[in-house]
Order: structure tokens, then C-alpha cells, then sequence
């Protein structure tokens, strides 16, 4: 088999994941689905508002002209008339806008929720492979600040770009109907400014997808060296850790200050267009009313117009910048969400056979099994192996030997190259998850703990467990001495990754949810490495109750934990090189022999 090399240009190693064509639009249609009565409401509504609030320069050309001259023969119904159909267009505008805003907010917040529990869902759906080259700093950028921006642009910026395309659609018919000469020269105008947008937009997304992407550093930097404070106390790295962030962030800053320059950029050069079109439509429009050509009112209402039709341009640069900052948080998202994982869920899951009476655990079986990881070489050669149910495998060998490999291939987090892994005869690819999981479990050196109580870490793994359940888990284990002797007992909190409690003890509650979740098959990865000696003398008593009739492989480094085996396996570079009794093995000449008569040494 050929090795897999790592990619020179690895897309994991970058802020924007591939996605396949038109992937943000087809997100953001995907989003707004189901919404559609809604929108179609709101454009109603902003349709009339804009309607309302385009009348007032008509009524006040109309007041100038026809309504005032009557006045001086004493006439005041028009100016009445007029006075009140501008309060009535005012008031009903801010009706309208008020309903517009409030739809539009639940279209809005709507959507939101939806693209924040899309990325949870599909983030823990991904597999472990992903996790490990995409950091979760990352993630949490995808979840917060790029959805924090779209926010921003559903809050304020679509109901901008709305008017102000409403806006100038109406302020143009008008200014056509008012005087045609005077509405053409200002069309004129339109293409400079077609020309400063466009400008805006191209070299503002560059910015903006920089500054996001220096964001995203920002709060991965931060978020690796808060859950690693522990380190960075032990080796004294506040000071090089402070020097990196503030790299990052002056890079941020950076970025964001590009940003703010091209939008600086865009408002001066769109102002200047505008002024110059006024001040031109104005100087002749005067000219034509000394004529007489043109009714004063008129040239009035039209410079109104010219003034609410150029005054949206800085909103419509706020809107661009809104925009181009949230198509590249889109883009992000996108890109995250396209990602499918390579442990793929069954189209038609085949069920597992009935457990035995006679033993809970099942059958294994590596069956031709291959495995290399993207970036690197092969890591398991082919590897055939049998376990049969209810036997203890102890795994032991260098570390790169494959151990853990093994292990994450028995857990299903990665599936193999080529070959096959069996339980009970039934391929692990053509499990559901929910009995792959019910099937198989693993407790780690690490024994995660969640905030929340510790009855609740206990129930993980069969979440419909009663009270009694959990503590008859944890008595069985001999947790439920020091469980009791909490301040709280089995209701307290033992706080992120549940550092209430120590290492030992951690063990022993992930032990006690391993017990309660009652798989067929239990693989230990390294469980009592980082702990010590009366903590590894509880754990291993805690072991003998789970793997109790069990299928187990055990990943050691120890080998005191070697000695509950039914069998051990040596590997080196993949490949089994000893198999047999631990007794066998050590009573012989070969490798095991040599580690167990070290591991004798350093006791005495």
C-alpha cells in the first residue's frame, strides 16, 4: 500500500475550508427557508414605508407653487391639507418602519439560531480526524464572532441596502416626473458612483477576510493558552505567550485598520461625486427658474430628493462594510458546514446479534485491517487479529508503535484504509451509531469530566439511568466514599473538566460511567498512566469490576496494569511481535520479558 504523504498546501492548515461553488448562497437560501411569508410581509411593508416617506418633498413643491400663493387671498385649506399629509406620511412611515423592524428581527433571530445549532450539530458530527487538524479556537470563531457578524448585517444592514435600493428606485421615477433634464444629468452621476462601489466592494472583501482571519488567530491564541494554563504556569510562558498575542493581535489591528481605510477611502470619493452633482443641478436649476422655465417648488422638491438620494451613501458604504465582513464569515461558515465526515453513518445500519448469557462481551476481529493518516505515513501494516469475547488484551510496545491507533480503529473514530474490523461478524462501517456506541466504549487518560454534578458525568454514557443506578455504578467501582464525602455528594458540581476533583478520582467516575453504559466492549487507552500508586491500586481494583466478563483491550504503559490481562500483545512499527499469557511471555526472552525485569528494577 502506498503511503498517504501530507499535503503541501493542507486546507486544514488555513481559516477557509473548501466548499463547492455558490456554497454561501446556497447556505444562506437554505437558511431563509420556511421564512418566506414572512420576508414577503416585510418587503410589503418597507415597500409602503418608503412609498410614505418619498411623499413629503411633493408636498412641499406642492405647497411652494399652489398651496402658498393661495394663502395670500386668504385661502388656507391647501396649506392645511398639505401640513396634514405630511404629518400623515410621517406617521405612518415610523407605523410601518416599527412593523417592519419587528419582522424582520424574528426572520433575523430565527436564522441565527439555526446557524448556531447547525454548527454545534455539525461540528460534533465531524470525525476525530477533523477535530485533530482543526483547532477548536477555530470552531469557537465560527460559532461566536462570525455569527456575531452576520448578526450585525440581519440587524441593521439589510434593512440599509433595502431602503436605500427602494429609496433611489422611487427618488429617480420622481425626480424623471418632476423635471426629465435635470433627472437625466443626475443619472449621469450614478456611474462615477457605480464605479466607487464596485472599487469599495473588491478591495474591501480582501480586508475583510483578513480581518476575520486574524480575529479567528486572536481567539485561538487565547483559547490554547487558557486551557493549557497549567503548562504555561509549570514552564513560566507568560511572558513569550504575551508576545505572541500581542503579534496577533497588532495583527488584527492591522487588518482592521485596512478595513477602516477603504471604507474612509469609498466615503470621501462618493461625497465628492455628490456635492459636485448638487451644486451642478442646483446652479442650473436656478438658472431655469430666473427663466421661468422651471417653478421654484419644483427645483426645491427635486434638490430634496437629490439630498436624500446621495445622504444613503454612507449608510450604503456601512451596509458594503457589513456586508464584505459578513460574506467572508460566511464564506467560513460555509466552508466548515461543506466538510463531511470519514466515519460516515451506515445508509442501512445492520443490527449486532444477541449478547451471549454466558458473557457480555463479543467477538473482535482485524480482519486484513490497514491504516495511514492523511498527513503521514502508514501506520498499521496489514494486522489481523482475534479476540474472543470475554478476554482482557493488554497492548504494550514504543511508543508509534500503533497502540492507540488500534484502539481508535476499535472505537470506530477512524475506520481502516483497507480490511475490516468485526464485531461479532458484523463490520463496524455497517453499525448505527447509537449501537456502535451501546457496543463499544473507551475511557482515556484523560477521563473528561463536564461542568455539571458528578451523578450527571456518571450518567453520560445511558443518560435514562435512575439514581440508584449511578450509585450502585459507583459503589461497585468504590467510588461512592469519596462521592459521599463531597460537599454535595453525587449533586456536586465538579466545574470545568472537573478539576473540583483530583486524577484518580476522575478515573474512578469515568470508570463508573464505562460500568453503567454496560458495553460488550471496553478499551482502556493508557487509564492509569498519570496517576499515583494508591490512585493506580483503586483504579486497577475498579478495573477488575468492569472488565468483569468483558471484551477489553487495554493500552498500558505500566505494567502493573499488564497483570489483570488475559493476553498480551507486543507491537513494534504495527506489527504484533509477541502474543501470548503474561506469565508465558515473561517466563520467556523475548521483549515483554526484558520490559517486565526493568519495570522490576525500578521498584526495587
Amino acid at each position: 500500500m502506498t503511503t498517504v504523504a501530507a499535503p503541501a498546501d493542507d486546507p486544514f492548515a488555513k481559516d477557509v475550508l473548501p466548499a463547492p461553488k455558490n456554497a454561501q448562497l446556497l447556505l444562506l437560501r437554505s437558511l431563509l427557508h420556511g421564512h418566506s411569508r414572512r420576508i414577503w410581509i416585510a418587503a410589503v411593508l418597507l415597500l409602503v414605508q418608503q412609498a410614505a416617506v418619498q411623499a413629503g418633498p411633493l408636498l412641499v413643491a406642492y405647497a411652494i407653487d399652489h398651496a402658498i400663493p393661495q394663502v395670500r387671498h386668504g385661502r388656507h385649506g391647501a396649506l392645511i391639507a398639505v401640513a396634514l399629509g405630511y404629518l400623515g406620511c410621517g406617521l405612518a412611515a415610523g407605523v410601518l418602519q416599527r412593523s417592519f423592524i419587528r419582522v424582520a428581527a424574528r426572520v433575523s433571530q430565527d436564522v441565527l439560531v439555526d446557524l448556531r445549532g447547525r454548527i454545534f450539530r455539525h461540528a460534533q458530527s465531524l470525525s476525530l480526524d477533523f477535530h485533530e487538524r482543526y483547532t477548536s479556537g477555530r470552531l469557537i470563531a465560527r460559532a461566536t464572532s462570525d455569527v456575531e457578524t452576520i448578526r450585525e448585517l440581519l440587524a441593521d444592514g439589510l434593512e440599509e441596502l433595502v431602503g436605500v435600493v427602494l429609496s433611489a428606485v422611487y427618488i429617480s421615477a420622481l425626480l424623471f416626473f418632476l423635471d426629465w433634464r435635470l433627472a437625466l444629468a443626475t443619472l449621469l452621476s450614478y456611474l462615477p458612483l457605480y464605479a466607487a462601489i464596485r472599487v469599495f466592494q473588491r478591495r474591501s472583501m480582501v480586508a475583510y477576510r483578513r480581518r476575520s482571519t486574524a480575529i479567528a488567530a486572536v481567539i485561538v491564541k487565547f483559547t490554547e493558552t487558557m486551557n493549557g494554563i497549567r503548562p504555561v504556569k509549570a514552564f513560566r510562558r507568560e511572558e513569550p505567550n504575551e508576545t505572541a498575542f500581542a503579534e496577533l493581535n497588532h495583527r488584527h489591528e492591522r487588518a482592521n485598520g485596512d478595513a477602516i481605510l477603504e471604507m474612509a477611502r469609498y466615503v470621501v470619493g462618493s461625497r465628492l461625486i455628490a456635492n459636485v452633482t448638487i451644486a451642478g443641478i442646483v446652479l442650473w436649476g436656478a438658472y431655469r427658474v430666473t427663466d421661468g422655465a422651471m417653478a421654484l417648488g419644483v427645483l426645491a422638491a427635486f434638490v430634496l430628493y437629490l439630498r436624500r438620494l446621495y445622504d444613503p451613501i454612507d449608510r450604503l458604504g456601512m451596509f458594503l462594510n457589513s456586508y464584505q465582513s459578513a460574506a467572508a464569515s460566511l464564506e467560513k461558515i460555509a466552508g466548515l458546514l461543506a466538510q463531511r465526515p470519514t466515519v460516515p453513518e451506515p445508509d442501512e445500519p445492520r443490527p449486532l446479534p444477541e449478547r451471549s448469557t454466558r458473557t457480555p462481551g463479543r467477538d473482535v476481529v482485524f480482519d486484513g485491517a490497514r491504516f495511514a493518516y492523511r498527513t503521514g505515513g502508514e501506520v498499521l501494516p496489514r494486522f489481523d487479529l482475534r479476540l474472543p469475547a470475554g478476554q482482557t488484551v493488554a497492548v504494550v510496545g514504543a511508543t508509534g508503535a500503533g497502540k492507540s491507533t488500534l484502539a481508535k480503529l476499535l472505537a470506530r473514530f477512524y475506520d481502516p484504509t483497507d480490511g475490516r474490523v468485526l464485531l461479532d461478524g458484523v463490520e463496524l462501517r455497517d453499525l448505527s451509531r447509537a449501537d456502535l456506541r451501546r457496543g463499544v466504549v473507551m475511557v482515556t487518560q484523560e477521563a473528561f469530566l463536564f461542568s455539571g454534578t458528578v451523578a450527571e458525568n456518571i450518567a453520560i454514557g445511558r443518560p435514562d439511568a435512575t439514581r440508584e443506578q449511578i450509585e450502585s455504578a459507583a459503589r461497585a467501582i468504590g467510588a461512592h466514599e469519596f462521592i459521599a464525602a463531597l460537599p454535595d455528594g453525587y449533586d456536586t458540581d465538579v466545574r470545568k473538566r472537573g478539576g473540583r476533583i483530583s486524577a484518580g478520582q476522575r478515573q474512578l467516575v469515568a470508570f463508573a460511567r464505562a460500568l453503567l453504559a454496560d458495553p460488550a466492549v471496553l478499551i482502556l487507552d493508557e487509564a492509569t498512566s498519570s496517576l499515583d500508586v494508591p490512585g493506580e491500586r483503586a483504579v486497577q481494583h475498579a478495573m477488575h469490576t468492569v472488565l468483569r466478563g468483558r471484551t477489553a483491550m487495554i493500552i498500558a504503559h505500566r505494567l502493573s496494569t499488564v497483570e489483570i490481562a488475559d493476553r498480551v500483545l507486543v507491537m513494534r512499527d504495527g506489527r504484533i511481535v509477541e502474543d501470548g499469557a503474561p506469565g508465558d511471555l515473561v517466563a520467556g526472552d523475548g521483549h515483554f520479558a526484558g520490559l517486565h525485569r526493568a519495570w522490576q528494577d525500578s521498584l526495587v
